[in-house]
C-alpha cells in the first residue's frame, strides 16, 4: 500500500506539471482543447492525491508500522479518532493533508465553473495547478509520507522492518478538539488560494474588475468562516489542555494563524467599496496577494523550525522550499501588478470623512497596523539573531501593549462603520444612529467604575461593547417595526423575515455581535486570580469566592494511558457546588505526560483546576487553581461569529407578491399589490 500511495502521488505530480504548461500553452495559442485538457489533468492530480490521502489513512487504521510516518505517530492502542487524527499530526502527513485540501477546492472550484467565465477560467486553472504542484513537489521529493523502515542485510540488499508497535500521538494532541481544529485552520488557510487565484488571474487576463470579486466572494468568506473557526478551537484546546490558564499567549504559530485573517477581514470589508463605488482596486488585488502570502508564511513557520513554538513541527529543510516560493509568488505578484495597474484605476474618490468609504478605509489600516504589529512582534527574534547574532525574544507584554488599543479602536469601528451612509452622512442621521447607543455605553462606564471596574482598557472595552451591541440590535429592530406593521408578523418573524432578506448585511451584523461577545471574554483577562498549593487529602485551598477541598488521590487506568487522578469538592460561599477530575497522563507508547484540565464555567467566571504533578521535594500533590472571568463570552461569541457567517453564505430570500381583489366601494382600484406568506431564492 505505500507504494500506491507514493506512486499515486508521483502521477498527481506529473498531472499538475501537465496542467501548468498545457493550461499556460493554451492561454497563449487561445486552444481551447488545450484548455480542456489542462482542466482534465487538474481533476486528475484531485482525484490522485484522494487517493495517496485515503491510503496513508489505512496505513493508520490498519497499524502498518513499516511505513516510518505511521510509527511515529500511532499505535496499536490508540483510539481510532486520533489514528484518524495522526494524519496531519506531523511534517509529512500535514503537507499531504494540505495538498488533499487544496484538491478538494481545485475541484470544486473548476467543477462548478466549467461553463463559466471562460476568459478567466483558464488563468484560474493555471494559478491553482502551480499552487498545486509546489505541494506536491514537496510531497514527492521532500517530505513523502510514505517512506518505509528498513534495513540493510549481508549481501547487501534493503529489507522493511515493521515494528511491533509505533511511537503513539503526541499526548498533547490526544484531545477530542484537535480532530477538528486543525482541518478548520487548514481549510481557512488553503482556501484563500481561491481568492488568490481569481484576483491573479483577472489581473493577468485584465478581467472586469468587479466580475471576480463576485465570483469569490462566497469562496473568501468560507475560507474566512473556517479560519475563524480555527483559530477559536485552537484557543480553546490551549485553554482546556495544555494547563497553564490562558487560551492566548501571543505563541509564534497562534500569531501566524492570525495574520491571515486580519487581512482577509480587511479584504472583505474594503471589497464593499469597489462593489459599490469602484474604488480601492489596487488595495483589494493587493489584500488577497498579501493574505495568500501570509497563509504560506504561517505554514512555514509550523514547519521549518525558525520560530520555537509547542504548535510547531520538528526543524526540517522544509522552510528554505516555501520560502523560495514565497519570493517566487511576490515576484509574480508584482510583475502582474505592474504590467497591469492601468487596469485598477478607480473609478470614484472619497467624498466626505464621515461615510461608509472612510470607516472601511480607517477599518483597513488599523488592521493592517495590527498585521503589521504581530508580524514584527513575531519575526523580531529571528531578525535580531540574523543581524546582532542574539535572538531577543519578544513576549505578551509587547503584543498586549500594542494590539488592546488597536483591538479596542477595531472594536468601536464595528459598531460606527456599517451604519453610515455612503458618500456622506448628515449630523440628523448620526444622532438617529447613535445616540442612544453612545448614551447607555457611558451610562455603562459611570456604573461600572464605583462598583470596582478600574482597569482603564476593561471599562474602554464594556463601554464599547455595549455601545456596538446596541447599534446591531437598534438595527434589527427598526427593520423587524417596519415588516411588523406591514405584514401583522411576530417581532422575532419579522427579524428572521428582515435577516433572510439581505443575509450578507444582516449575516455581518450577526458577525459583529459575535465579535462583541469575544471582546466581552478577552476583557475578563484584567481581573484573573490564581492560587497554587501543595494538598494531601482532606487540605483545602481558598481562591476568591471558591473553597477547593481534595477528597482523594488515585490511580485510573485508560485505553493508552495510566492517569494519576485528582478528586476535587468545589464549594463557593460555603455550599457545595461539584466535583472537579483533573488528571495528569502518563501514556504506555512513549513515556509521555499529558494534562486534562477540569473547569467549573460560568457565564461570570471559570473555575480552572489543574494537577500539576508531584512536587520535586516533598512529593506531595500540586494543584494549580484558576479564576477567569468571563471566558465563556470567548466560546459563545465564537459560536455566533460562526453562525452569522454561515447565514452570510445563503442567498437572499425575496419577497414574492401576491394580487388579491379588493372592494372598489371603497375608493380603490380592483387589483393592489400585497405582500405574500410564501418566499422565493434569489441570489445577493
Amino acid at each position: 500500500m505505500d507504494l500506491f500511495g507514493s506512486y499515486a502521488l508521483i502521477l498527481a505530480l506529473v498531472c499538475a506539471g501537465y496542467a501548468v504548461a498545457a493550461g499556460i500553452a493554451a492561454i497563449a495559442g487561445r486552444k481551447i482543447l488545450l484548455t480542456k485538457s489542462a482542466y482534465q489533468a487538474s481533476l486528475a492530480a484531485c482525484v490522485l492525491i484522494t487517493l495517496a490521502t485515503a491510503t496513508l489513512v489505512f496505513l493508520f487504521l490498519t497499524d502498518n508500522f513499516s511505513v516510518a510516518y505511521v510509527a511515529n505517530h500511532s499505535s496499536r492502542d490508540q483510539h481510532v479518532f486520533y489514528k484518524f487524527a495522526a494524519l496531519w499530526s506531523g511534517q509529512e502527513g500535514s503537507l499531504l493533508f494540505w495538498s488533499w485540501l487544496l484538491a478538494v477546492y481545485v475541484f470544486f472550484v473548476l467543477w462548478t465553473n466549467r461553463n463559466r467565465h471562460p476568459e478567466l477560467m483558464p488563468y484560474v486553472a493555471v494559478v491553482l495547478a502551480s499552487v498545486q504542484l509546489f505541494f506536491l513537489i514537496l510531497n514527492v521529493f521532500v517530505a513523502n509520507p510514505f517512506q518505509v523502515l528498513g534495513t540493510v542485510a549481508a549481501d547487501g540488499s534493503r529489507q522493511v522492518v515493521a515494528q511491533p508497535d509505533g511511537r503513539g500521538l503526541n499526548p498533547l494532541l490526544q484531545y477530542p478538539e484537535m480532530v477538528i481544529h486543525p482541518p478548520a485552520l487548514y481549510l481557512g488557510y488553503v482556501g484563500f488560494t481561491v481568492p488568490f487565484a481569481f484576483a491573479l488571474a483577472a489581473l493577468l487576463g485584465r478581467y472586469p474588475g468587479e466580475k471576480w470579486i463576485h465570483i469569490t466572494r462566497r469562496w473568501t468568506m468560507i475560507a474566512w468562516g473556517f479560519q475563524s473557526l480555527g483559530i477559536l478551537l485552537g484557543a480553546h484546546w490551549a485553554y482546556a489542555v495544555l494547563g497553564w490558564g490562558g487560551y492566548w499567549g501571543w505563541d509564534p504559530v497562534e500569531n501566524a494563524s492570525l495574520l491571515p485573517w486580519l487581512t482577509g477581514t480587511a479584504f472583505l470589508h474594503s471589497v464593499m467599496m469597489q462593489e459599490k463605488r469602484g474604488m480601492m482596486k489596487v488595495w483589494n488585488v493587493w489584500l488577497v496577494f498579501i493574505t495568500f502570502l501570509l497563509c504560506i508564511l504561517g505554514t512555514m513557520l509550523t514547519r521549518s523550525g525558525v520560530v520555537s513554538s509547542v504548535h510547531a513541527f520538528a526543524q526540517s529543510d522544509v522552510g528554505h522550499w516555501f520560502l523560495g516560493f514565497l519570493l517566487l509568488t511576490l515576484a509574480t505578484c508584482t510583475w502582474a501588478y505592474l504590467k497591469n495597474r492601468d487596469y485598477l484605476k478607480s473609478e470614484n474618490q472619497l467624498d466626505s470623512l464621515i461615510s461608509r468609504e472612510s470607516s472601511f478605509l480607517f477599518n483597513n489600516l488599523v488592521l493592517l497596523a495590527a498585521c503589521f504589529a504581530v508580524l514584527w512582534g513575531t519575526l523580531f527574534p529571528v531578525i535580531s539573531e540574523a543581524v546582532q547574532g542574539t535572538k531577543i525574544s519578544v513576549g505578551p507584554p509587547f503584543f498586549n501593549k500594542v494590539t488592546i488599543p488597536i483591538g479596542l479602536f477595531l472594536l468601536f469601528l464595528t459598531g460606527v462603520g456599517p451604519l453610515l451612509a455612503w458618500r456622506k452622512t448628515s449630523l440628523e442621521s448620526l444622532r438617529r444612529n447613535f445616540g442612544w447607543p453612545l448614551a447607555a455605553g457611558l451610562l455603562t462606564g459611570a456604573v461600572a467604575y464605583p462598583l470596582g471596574l478600574r482597569d482603564f482598557y476593561a471599562l474602554v472595552c464594556f463601554v464599547l461593547s455595549v455601545f456596538v451591541a446596541l447599534t446591531i440590535l437598534l438595527e434589527f429592530l427598526r427593520g423587524a417595526r417596519v415588516i411588523r406593521a406591514r405584514t401583522g408578523m411576530s417581532i422575532l418573524r419579522a427579524v428572521e423575515h428582515l435577516t433572510m432578506r439581505n443575509t450578507r448585511r444582516y449575516g455581518g451584523y450577526i458577525v459583529h455581535f459575535g465579535i462583541v461577545l469575544i471582546f466581552i471574554g478577552l476583557a475578563g483577562a484584567a481581573f484573573n486570580q490564581d492560587k497554587q498549593m501543595e494538598m494531601t487529602p482532606g487540605t483545602h485551598m481558598e481562591l476568591g469566592r471558591y473553597t477547593i477541598r481534595l477528597q482523594t488521590f488515585t490511580q485510573r487506568p485508560g485505553q493508552n494511558y495510566v492517569a494519576e487522578r485528582a478528586t476535587i469538592e468545589v464549594l463557593r460561599d460555603g455550599q457545595s457546588v461539584m466535583l472537579l477530575y483533573p488528571e495528569r497522563r502518563r501514556y504506555h507508547a512513549n513515556g509521555m505526560t499529558g494534562t486534562m484540565v477540569s473547569i467549573y464555567s460560568t457565564l461570570r467566571e471559570d473555575l480552572y483546576v489543574v494537577y500539576a504533578g508531584p512536587s520535586p521535594e516533598t512529593g506531595q500533590p500540586v494543584i494549580h487553581a484558576y479564576i477567569n472571568p468571563l471566558v465563556k463570552w470567548i466560546w459563545l461569541g465564537g459560536v455566533v461569529l460562526v453562525l452569522g457567517t454561515g447565514v452570510a453564505l445563503l442567498p437572499n430570500r425575496q419577497q414574492a407578491l401576491a394580487f388579491r381583489p379588493v372592494s372598489e366601494r371603497a375608493g380603490q382600484p380592483a387589483l393592489q399589490p400585497v405582500p405574500a406568506t410564501r418566499s422565493q431564492d434569489a441570489h445577493d
